[in-house]
Protein backbone atom coordinates (compact mmCIF):
# COMPACT_ATOMS: atom_id res chain seq x y z
CA UNK A 1 0.00 0.00 0.00
CA UNK A 2 1.39 3.42 -0.97
CA UNK A 3 1.73 5.68 1.93
CA UNK A 4 2.39 9.78 1.76
CA UNK A 5 3.21 11.58 4.71
CA UNK A 6 3.25 15.50 4.73
CA UNK A 7 4.47 17.81 7.26
CA UNK A 8 6.01 21.25 7.15
CA UNK A 9 8.76 20.23 8.43
CA UNK A 10 11.21 18.18 6.76
CA UNK A 11 12.18 16.67 10.47
CA UNK A 12 8.69 15.88 11.32
CA UNK A 13 7.85 14.36 8.09
CA UNK A 14 10.73 11.99 8.45
CA UNK A 15 9.61 11.03 12.12
CA UNK A 16 6.40 10.26 10.94
CA UNK A 17 7.36 8.55 8.12
CA UNK A 18 9.60 5.69 9.94
CA UNK A 19 6.58 5.34 12.74
CA UNK A 20 4.26 4.40 9.45
CA UNK A 21 6.98 1.96 7.34
CA UNK A 22 7.27 0.29 10.95
CA UNK A 23 3.64 -0.34 10.99
CA UNK A 24 3.51 -3.47 8.71
CA UNK A 25 5.38 -5.35 5.91
CA UNK A 26 4.40 -4.63 2.47
CA UNK A 27 3.99 -0.14 2.85
CA UNK A 28 5.28 2.15 0.17
CA UNK A 29 5.81 5.10 2.67
CA UNK A 30 7.25 8.39 1.51
CA UNK A 31 7.72 11.30 2.99
CA UNK A 32 7.05 15.28 1.68
CA UNK A 33 7.78 18.80 3.47
CA UNK A 34 5.10 20.75 2.52
CA UNK A 35 2.22 23.12 4.24
CA UNK A 36 -1.11 21.53 4.16
CA UNK A 37 -2.19 24.61 1.63
CA UNK A 38 0.09 22.92 -0.83
CA UNK A 39 -1.22 19.47 -0.69
CA UNK A 40 -2.60 19.00 -4.18
CA UNK A 41 0.96 19.94 -5.36
CA UNK A 42 2.52 17.48 -2.71
CA UNK A 43 0.51 14.35 -4.04
CA UNK A 44 1.17 15.44 -7.38
CA UNK A 45 -0.26 12.61 -9.24
CA UNK A 46 0.88 10.04 -7.35
CA UNK A 47 -1.70 8.44 -6.13
CA UNK A 48 -1.36 7.60 -2.86
CA UNK A 49 -3.73 5.25 -0.84
CA UNK A 50 -3.27 6.92 2.31
CA UNK A 51 -2.22 9.99 3.51
CA UNK A 52 -1.07 10.76 6.72
CA UNK A 53 -0.78 14.79 7.46
CA UNK A 54 0.84 16.60 10.29
CA UNK A 55 0.06 19.43 11.53
CA UNK A 56 -3.70 20.25 10.03
CA UNK A 57 -5.88 23.13 11.00
CA UNK A 58 -9.04 24.40 9.96
CA UNK A 59 -8.73 26.13 7.25
CA UNK A 60 -5.97 22.87 6.05
CA UNK A 61 -9.06 20.33 6.43
CA UNK A 62 -11.04 22.23 3.75
CA UNK A 63 -8.05 21.41 1.57
CA UNK A 64 -8.17 18.06 2.36
CA UNK A 65 -12.01 18.12 1.88
CA UNK A 66 -11.65 19.37 -2.00
CA UNK A 67 -8.43 16.91 -2.80
CA UNK A 68 -10.57 13.78 -1.31
CA UNK A 69 -13.59 15.02 -3.35
CA UNK A 70 -11.70 15.03 -6.53
CA UNK A 71 -9.85 11.43 -5.53
CA UNK A 72 -12.65 9.45 -3.19
CA UNK A 73 -10.00 6.48 -3.23
CA UNK A 74 -7.93 8.58 -0.65
CA UNK A 75 -7.90 7.68 3.08
CA UNK A 76 -6.49 10.55 5.30
CA UNK A 77 -5.27 9.98 8.54
CA UNK A 78 -4.45 13.59 10.95
CA UNK A 79 -2.25 14.53 13.39
CA UNK A 80 -3.85 17.73 14.62
CA UNK A 81 -3.41 19.65 17.82
CA UNK A 82 -6.99 20.55 17.34
CA UNK A 83 -9.05 18.30 19.07
CA UNK A 84 -12.83 20.13 19.87
CA UNK A 85 -15.88 18.69 18.62
CA UNK A 86 -16.68 21.05 15.98
CA UNK A 87 -12.99 20.68 14.22
CA UNK A 88 -13.62 16.39 14.79
CA UNK A 89 -17.02 17.10 12.87
CA UNK A 90 -15.34 18.56 10.18
CA UNK A 91 -12.77 16.42 9.88
CA UNK A 92 -15.26 13.33 9.77
CA UNK A 93 -16.93 15.34 6.97
CA UNK A 94 -13.46 16.05 4.87
CA UNK A 95 -13.23 12.43 4.96
CA UNK A 96 -10.66 11.82 7.31
CA UNK A 97 -10.54 8.01 9.28
CA UNK A 98 -8.65 9.24 12.32
CA UNK A 99 -7.82 11.85 14.47
CA UNK A 100 -4.73 11.97 16.44
CA UNK A 101 -3.07 14.86 18.95
CA UNK A 102 0.43 15.27 18.88
CA UNK A 103 3.08 14.62 19.93
CA UNK A 104 2.30 11.35 18.05
CA UNK A 105 1.71 8.56 19.75
CA UNK A 106 3.47 5.20 17.87
CA UNK A 107 0.99 2.64 18.98
CA UNK A 108 -1.98 4.68 18.10
CA UNK A 109 -0.51 6.13 14.76
CA UNK A 110 0.71 2.29 13.57
CA UNK A 111 -2.76 1.22 14.40
CA UNK A 112 -4.54 3.38 12.77
CA UNK A 113 -2.20 2.54 9.30
CA UNK A 114 -3.02 -0.48 9.90
CA UNK A 115 -6.81 -0.25 10.11
CA UNK A 116 -6.74 1.19 6.99
CA UNK A 117 -4.53 -1.72 5.11
CA UNK A 118 -6.71 -3.94 6.71
CA UNK A 119 -9.62 -2.18 4.79
CA UNK A 120 -7.74 -2.05 1.52
CA UNK A 121 -6.93 -5.67 1.18
CA UNK A 122 -8.25 -7.22 -1.69
CA UNK A 123 -11.78 -8.82 -1.27
CA UNK A 124 -11.36 -12.86 -0.74
CA UNK A 125 -14.02 -14.88 -2.14
CA UNK A 126 -16.76 -15.34 0.80
CA UNK A 127 -16.50 -17.93 3.03
CA UNK A 128 -19.22 -20.16 4.42
CA UNK A 129 -20.67 -18.18 6.64
CA UNK A 130 -21.91 -20.00 9.91
CA UNK A 131 -25.31 -20.27 10.91
CA UNK A 132 -27.41 -18.73 13.03
CA UNK A 133 -29.59 -20.03 15.92
CA UNK A 134 -32.48 -17.74 17.41
CA UNK A 135 -34.44 -18.73 20.77
CA UNK A 136 -37.30 -16.58 21.56
CA UNK A 137 -39.38 -17.16 24.98
CA UNK A 138 -43.22 -17.87 24.54
CA UNK A 139 -43.31 -16.79 27.96
CA UNK A 140 -41.11 -15.17 30.63
CA UNK A 141 -39.53 -17.89 32.66
CA UNK A 142 -39.82 -20.64 29.95
CA UNK A 143 -35.70 -21.20 30.38
CA UNK A 144 -35.07 -20.26 26.45
CA UNK A 145 -31.84 -18.35 28.15
CA UNK A 146 -30.58 -21.56 29.66
CA UNK A 147 -31.30 -23.52 26.31
CA UNK A 148 -29.28 -21.51 24.26
CA UNK A 149 -26.64 -21.18 26.49
CA UNK A 150 -26.29 -24.76 26.83
CA UNK A 151 -26.41 -25.39 23.36
CA UNK A 152 -24.24 -22.93 22.68
CA UNK A 153 -21.81 -25.13 25.02
CA UNK A 154 -22.51 -28.21 23.26
CA UNK A 155 -21.82 -26.80 19.72
CA UNK A 156 -18.96 -25.51 20.90
CA UNK A 157 -17.53 -28.59 22.20
CA UNK A 158 -17.44 -30.84 19.13
CA UNK A 159 -14.90 -31.15 16.33
CA UNK A 160 -13.36 -27.53 16.69
CA UNK A 161 -16.00 -25.04 15.99
CA UNK A 162 -16.32 -22.05 17.19
CA UNK A 163 -19.95 -20.45 18.47
CA UNK A 164 -20.61 -16.90 19.20
CA UNK A 165 -23.78 -16.56 22.39
CA UNK A 166 -25.14 -13.21 21.31
CA UNK A 167 -27.39 -11.99 24.45
CA UNK A 168 -30.22 -9.58 23.08
CA UNK A 169 -32.30 -9.57 25.95
CA UNK A 170 -31.34 -6.22 26.31
CA UNK A 171 -32.80 -5.55 29.55
CA UNK A 172 -32.45 -8.68 31.60
CA UNK A 173 -29.91 -11.15 29.72
CA UNK A 174 -27.82 -13.46 32.19
CA UNK A 175 -26.76 -15.89 29.29
CA UNK A 176 -23.42 -15.39 30.15
CA UNK A 177 -24.00 -16.14 33.85
CA UNK A 178 -25.51 -19.83 32.82
CA UNK A 179 -21.92 -20.06 31.68
CA UNK A 180 -19.26 -18.41 33.30
CA UNK A 181 -18.37 -16.22 36.34
CA UNK A 182 -16.33 -13.81 34.46
CA UNK A 183 -17.60 -10.22 34.50
CA UNK A 184 -17.73 -8.83 30.10
CA UNK A 185 -14.89 -6.12 30.12
CA UNK A 186 -17.95 -4.93 27.44
CA UNK A 187 -21.30 -5.41 26.02
CA UNK A 188 -23.60 -5.22 23.44
CA UNK A 189 -23.99 -1.65 23.95
CA UNK A 190 -21.21 -0.56 24.02
CA UNK A 191 -20.26 -2.51 20.20
CA UNK A 192 -23.74 -0.49 19.23
CA UNK A 193 -21.77 2.65 20.26
CA UNK A 194 -19.16 1.89 17.65
CA UNK A 195 -21.21 0.39 15.23
CA UNK A 196 -19.19 2.20 12.62
CA UNK A 197 -15.49 1.00 13.39
CA UNK A 198 -17.16 -2.73 13.59
CA UNK A 199 -14.84 -5.76 12.85
CA UNK A 200 -13.87 -8.58 13.86
CA UNK A 201 -11.12 -7.23 15.82
CA UNK A 202 -13.41 -5.31 17.71
CA UNK A 203 -16.42 -7.67 17.92
CA UNK A 204 -13.64 -10.21 19.79
CA UNK A 205 -12.41 -7.84 21.95
CA UNK A 206 -15.93 -6.86 22.92
CA UNK A 207 -16.90 -10.61 24.13
CA UNK A 208 -16.43 -13.29 26.85
CA UNK A 209 -13.91 -15.88 25.80
CA UNK A 210 -15.68 -18.93 27.77
CA UNK A 211 -13.58 -21.36 26.17
CA UNK A 212 -11.27 -21.75 23.00
CA UNK A 213 -14.36 -22.11 20.28
CA UNK A 214 -17.17 -20.21 22.83
CA UNK A 215 -17.45 -16.58 23.08
CA UNK A 216 -20.04 -14.59 24.35
CA UNK A 217 -21.58 -10.69 23.74
CA UNK A 218 -22.95 -9.99 26.74
CA UNK A 219 -26.24 -7.81 27.32
CA UNK A 220 -25.85 -4.22 28.93
CA UNK A 221 -25.37 -4.04 32.78
CA UNK A 222 -27.37 -0.91 32.97
CA UNK A 223 -30.93 -1.12 32.19
CA UNK A 224 -31.20 2.30 30.16
CA UNK A 225 -27.99 1.41 27.73
CA UNK A 226 -30.56 -0.81 26.22
CA UNK A 227 -32.29 1.63 24.56
CA UNK A 228 -29.42 2.28 22.53
CA UNK A 229 -29.04 -0.66 20.46
CA UNK A 230 -30.90 -0.30 17.42
CA UNK A 231 -32.18 -3.03 14.77
CA UNK A 232 -29.66 -1.81 12.23
CA UNK A 233 -26.92 -1.82 15.16
CA UNK A 234 -28.39 -5.86 15.48
CA UNK A 235 -27.94 -6.62 11.86
CA UNK A 236 -24.33 -5.34 11.67
CA UNK A 237 -23.33 -7.38 14.86
CA UNK A 238 -24.87 -11.08 13.71
CA UNK A 239 -23.63 -10.09 10.16
CA UNK A 240 -20.32 -9.70 11.37
CA UNK A 241 -20.35 -13.11 13.60
CA UNK A 242 -21.76 -14.96 10.85
CA UNK A 243 -17.99 -14.32 9.34
CA UNK A 244 -16.25 -15.06 11.95
CA UNK A 245 -17.69 -17.95 13.99
CA UNK A 246 -19.80 -21.65 12.47
CA UNK A 247 -22.28 -20.92 14.87
CA UNK A 248 -24.07 -17.84 16.15
CA UNK A 249 -26.79 -18.57 18.93
CA UNK A 250 -28.67 -15.82 20.13
CA UNK A 251 -31.07 -15.69 23.17
CA UNK A 252 -33.04 -13.38 21.86
CA UNK A 253 -35.44 -12.95 24.80
CA UNK A 254 -38.69 -12.31 25.20
CA UNK A 255 -39.91 -9.10 23.42
CA UNK A 256 -40.75 -8.67 19.94
CA UNK A 257 -39.77 -5.28 18.67
CA UNK A 258 -37.54 -4.28 15.50
CA UNK A 259 -34.45 -5.06 17.09
CA UNK A 260 -35.55 -9.07 17.65
CA UNK A 261 -37.13 -9.15 14.24
CA UNK A 262 -34.22 -8.25 13.54
CA UNK A 263 -32.70 -10.89 14.62
CA UNK A 264 -35.25 -13.24 13.61
CA UNK A 265 -35.10 -12.46 9.96
CA UNK A 266 -31.60 -13.22 10.26
CA UNK A 267 -31.91 -16.48 11.92
CA UNK A 268 -31.58 -19.95 10.04
CA UNK A 269 -33.13 -21.61 13.08
CA UNK A 270 -35.79 -20.19 15.61
CA UNK A 271 -36.57 -22.05 18.60
CA UNK A 272 -39.90 -20.83 20.18
CA UNK A 273 -39.71 -22.06 23.50
CA UNK A 274 -42.42 -22.74 25.83
CA UNK A 275 -43.92 -24.77 28.61
CA UNK A 276 -47.01 -27.18 28.72
CA UNK A 277 -49.94 -24.78 30.77
CA UNK A 278 -52.56 -22.82 29.16
CA UNK A 279 -50.59 -19.03 28.70
CA UNK A 280 -47.42 -20.83 27.60
CA UNK A 281 -49.57 -22.11 24.75
CA UNK A 282 -52.00 -18.78 24.12
CA UNK A 283 -48.48 -16.89 23.31
CA UNK A 284 -47.23 -19.38 21.74
CA UNK A 285 -50.20 -19.18 19.24
CA UNK A 286 -49.84 -15.47 18.85
CA UNK A 287 -45.90 -16.28 17.86
CA UNK A 288 -46.94 -18.81 15.59
CA UNK A 289 -49.26 -16.09 13.49
CA UNK A 290 -46.01 -13.85 14.33
CA UNK A 291 -43.93 -16.31 11.85
CA UNK A 292 -47.09 -16.96 9.42
CA UNK A 293 -47.00 -12.85 8.86
CA UNK A 294 -43.64 -12.47 8.61
CA UNK A 295 -43.62 -15.47 5.80
CA UNK A 296 -40.64 -17.75 7.54
CA UNK A 297 -40.59 -21.33 6.25
CA UNK A 298 -41.94 -23.69 8.45
CA UNK A 299 -38.66 -25.58 8.42
CA UNK A 300 -36.92 -22.45 10.09
CA UNK A 301 -38.93 -23.03 12.96
CA UNK A 302 -38.69 -25.60 15.82
CA UNK A 303 -41.10 -25.76 18.25
CA UNK A 304 -39.17 -26.94 21.94
CA UNK A 305 -41.28 -27.66 25.06
CA UNK A 306 -38.92 -27.27 27.98
CA UNK A 307 -39.43 -28.98 31.59
CA UNK A 308 -42.08 -31.32 29.91
CA UNK A 309 -43.45 -33.88 31.84
CA UNK A 310 -45.52 -37.02 29.84
CA UNK A 311 -48.43 -36.84 32.60
CA UNK A 312 -49.01 -33.38 31.75
CA UNK A 313 -52.86 -31.74 31.65
CA UNK A 314 -52.14 -30.84 28.43
CA UNK A 315 -50.41 -33.60 25.52
CA UNK A 316 -47.42 -33.06 23.21
CA UNK A 317 -50.50 -34.32 20.41
CA UNK A 318 -52.85 -31.56 21.65
CA UNK A 319 -49.70 -29.17 21.32
CA UNK A 320 -49.30 -29.97 17.97
CA UNK A 321 -53.13 -29.66 16.98
CA UNK A 322 -53.19 -26.14 18.60
CA UNK A 323 -50.06 -25.08 16.71
CA UNK A 324 -50.87 -27.01 13.25
CA UNK A 325 -47.41 -28.71 13.32
CA UNK A 326 -46.04 -31.94 13.32
CA UNK A 327 -43.45 -31.99 15.67
CA UNK A 328 -42.39 -30.39 18.81
CA UNK A 329 -38.81 -31.33 20.27
CA UNK A 330 -39.06 -31.54 24.17
CA UNK A 331 -36.43 -30.70 26.93
CA UNK A 332 -37.25 -33.10 30.16
CA UNK A 333 -38.30 -30.95 33.52
CA UNK A 334 -35.19 -31.75 35.73
CA UNK A 335 -35.02 -29.02 38.31
CA UNK A 336 -32.14 -29.53 41.01
CA UNK A 337 -29.75 -30.53 37.76
CA UNK A 338 -30.63 -27.52 35.94
CA UNK A 339 -30.83 -25.54 39.18
CA UNK A 340 -27.27 -26.37 40.00
CA UNK A 341 -26.24 -25.66 36.61
CA UNK A 342 -27.68 -22.11 36.96
CA UNK A 343 -26.84 -21.25 40.42
CA UNK A 344 -22.73 -22.41 39.93
CA UNK A 345 -22.44 -21.19 36.53
CA UNK A 346 -21.44 -24.35 34.68
CA UNK A 347 -23.18 -26.06 31.54
CA UNK A 348 -25.15 -28.67 32.76
CA UNK A 349 -23.04 -30.83 30.04
CA UNK A 350 -20.07 -30.72 32.18
CA UNK A 351 -21.73 -30.58 35.81
CA UNK A 352 -23.89 -33.45 34.79
CA UNK A 353 -22.42 -35.55 31.72
CA UNK A 354 -25.80 -37.95 32.55
CA UNK A 355 -28.61 -35.58 33.48
CA UNK A 356 -31.17 -36.44 31.10
CA UNK A 357 -31.74 -32.48 29.91
CA UNK A 358 -28.31 -32.35 28.82
CA UNK A 359 -28.80 -35.83 26.89
CA UNK A 360 -32.33 -34.45 25.58
CA UNK A 361 -30.26 -31.74 24.39
CA UNK A 362 -27.45 -33.49 22.55
CA UNK A 363 -30.32 -34.93 20.27
CA UNK A 364 -31.67 -31.53 19.51
CA UNK A 365 -28.08 -30.27 18.43
CA UNK A 366 -27.79 -33.42 16.24
CA UNK A 367 -30.85 -33.20 14.91
CA UNK A 368 -29.99 -29.42 14.06
CA UNK A 369 -26.84 -29.36 13.11
CA UNK A 370 -25.25 -33.36 12.40
CA UNK A 371 -21.74 -34.49 13.66
CA UNK A 372 -20.31 -37.27 11.02
CA UNK A 373 -20.71 -40.55 12.83
CA UNK A 374 -17.06 -41.22 13.26
CA UNK A 375 -16.96 -37.63 14.75
CA UNK A 376 -20.07 -38.42 16.77
CA UNK A 377 -18.56 -41.05 18.61
CA UNK A 378 -15.76 -38.84 20.13
CA UNK A 379 -18.74 -36.07 20.42
CA UNK A 380 -20.51 -37.80 22.47
CA UNK A 381 -17.61 -39.36 24.58
CA UNK A 382 -16.49 -35.50 25.15
CA UNK A 383 -20.32 -35.00 26.58
CA UNK A 384 -20.53 -38.18 28.69
CA UNK A 385 -17.73 -39.70 29.20
CA UNK A 386 -17.02 -43.03 28.80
Amino acid sequence: MRIKVVSPSTQRAQHVANIVRNSGPGLDVLATTSPISGLPEAVNGSRPALLVLDGVDTHGLETLGQLVLAQPDIDAIIISAEQSPAFLLKAMQAGVREVLPPPVDEAALQAAVQRVARKRRPVEAPAELGEVMAFVACKGGSGASFLAANLAHLLSVRDGRTVALIDLDLQFGDALLMLSDQSPASDIAEVARSIARLDAELLRAAMVQVSGTLSVLAAPEELTQALEVQADHIGAIIKQARQMFDFVVIDVGRSINAVSLRALDAATHIFPVLQLNVPNVRDAKRLRDLFRTLDYAPQKIHWLVNRYEKNGDITLDSLQHTLGVQRVATVPNHFAGVSASVNQGVPIGKLARNNPVSRALVDLTQRIAPVEKGKRDSWFSTIFGN
